[in-house]
């Protein structure tokens, strides 16, 4: 069973993964807008591939931070609809 401390920690990491999701889904957007702005300037250059770079990097963080939250909201459902099914057979017994 999952102490009280368990779950205001489970609040709090979905509280701080939405944040960080939030960030990286803004730095993936602003690196697509410089990603397509330097794509148009240079051509083929440096510049192009270091932009592409940081937009895979941020879309790369974004993925994770979105898969790592979905687990961890997978495992809080899985968690408490345990906890409610074993609690409802203490109460029959």
């Amino acid at each position: 069973m999952a102490s009280k401390t368990d779950r205001v920690t489970s609040l709090r990491a979905v509280r701080q993964l939405r944040r960080v999701r939030t960030f990286y889904a803004l730095g993936a957007l602003v690196w697509a807008a410089s990603t397509a702005w330097t794509v148009w300037q240079f051509p083929g250059e440096r510049q192009m591939w270091v932009s592409a770079l940081l937009l895979t990097i941020f879309a790369g963080l974004l993925l994770a931070a979105s898969l790592w939250l979905q687990g961890v909201q997978t495992a809080r459902f899985t968690n408490s609809a345990h906890h409610a099914a074993s609690q409802g057979r203490a109460h029959h017994t």
